[in-house]
């Protein structure tokens, strides 16, 4: 099954030129949608400034360190095989080969981490996000650097470092950091704008 779907994805991004440069754009270049979309979030003031989008950036920060520190664990104990060098004789490769066990996805669990963890304070935001991480983890596999398992368990992962970083006995101080950090920051602008100091709302 897993080899199954990965054929099918793979095979269509293979015979369809448009749906192979879209998906590879997001396979390789997706990272820095989630880069810029964290950025933009905690330094949004005035009016598009949100302290819970604020806890959503610390939690997601932290999140994707656990899950990324997980997924090194696991990796380092199955070194399972990219399914180009498994199976080269069906694989079509469209990006640069890794050197990296294949399970789990570093990208889709990264990902995952993120968007659940935004998701949880922010639902908009976070629907954006969850919804381009679907799109990185199919790309991932179209591209053919991964199979679906591989990116399904980086999602589990991410999923479950988001949700780890999201009970109450965890949640509390993570936004009290979120605060004090979000706090420093409205100071620092302030100095330098020379403009009082006001609180984003929730």
């Amino acid at each position: 099954m897993d080899l199954t779907l990965y054929k099918y994805l793979n095979g269509l991004a293979y015979h369809h030129d448009g749906f192979e440069d879209l998906l590879r754009f997001f396979a390789q270049d997706a990272e820095y949608f989630f880069i810029g979309l964290l950025a933009l979030l905690f330094l949004a003031r005035g009016k598009w400034a949100s302290r819970n989008a604020r806890h959503g950036v610390i939690a997601a920060g932290l999140s994707a360190a656990l899950a990324l520190g997980i997924a090194h664990v696991i990796s380092s104990l199955w070194d399972r095989p990219r399914p180009y060098v498994a199976h080269a004789t069906v694989s079509h490769l469209f990006v640069t080969a890794s050197g990296d066990p294949s399970f789990p996805s570093d990208h889709a669990t990264a990902a995952f981490a993120i968007a659940v963890s935004i998701l949880l304070r922010s639902r908009r935001i976070g629907l954006l996000a969850l919804a381009m991480a679907v799109v990185l983890a199919v790309a991932r596999v179209a591209v053919g650097v991964h199979y679906p398992s591989d990116v399904v368990g980086g999602a589990l992962i991410g999923t479950s470092a988001a949700l780890l970083l999201w009970i109450p006995p965890v949640r509390r101080p993570l936004h009290a950091l979120a605060d004090w950090a979000s706090g420093v920051y409205e100071r620092l602008v302030a100095w330098a704008l020379r403009k009082p100091v006001s609180s984003p709302p929730s």
